[in-house]
């Protein structure tokens, strides 16, 4: 094998916890609508023993709603946090 195809290992060197940490510090939206997503889904299933007359059927529709809800909110969010860093946060020249 030559020289000119070796890769860099460097990328491979990280271990999962601190690539979480480091997208986590790129985007900190991302974590948080990870964990309301999983926040909902285990609320979901504690309130499903006592959801009364409600189908099931309508009940993980609801659950699955308000999920994706969360989830779109952390992104939104995110998405504006960011613009404000690229286009207000920066000092101007």
């Amino acid at each position: 094998m030559s020289s000119d195809t070796d890769v860099s290992l460097s990328s491979y060197d990280e271990d999962q916890g601190s690539k979480l940490i480091h997208k986590a510090r790129e985007a900190p939206f991302v974590p948080i609508g990870m964990a309301g997503f999983a926040a909902i889904v285990v609320y979901g299933l504690y309130k499903l023993k006592s959801r009364g007359n409600t189908k099931m059927s309508v009940h993980l529709i609801h659950m699955c709603v308000a999920a994706q809800g969360f989830v779109v909110g952390a992104m939104t969010l995110g998405m504006g946090y960011s613009m404000y860093q690229e286009f207000q946060a920066k000092p101007k020249p």
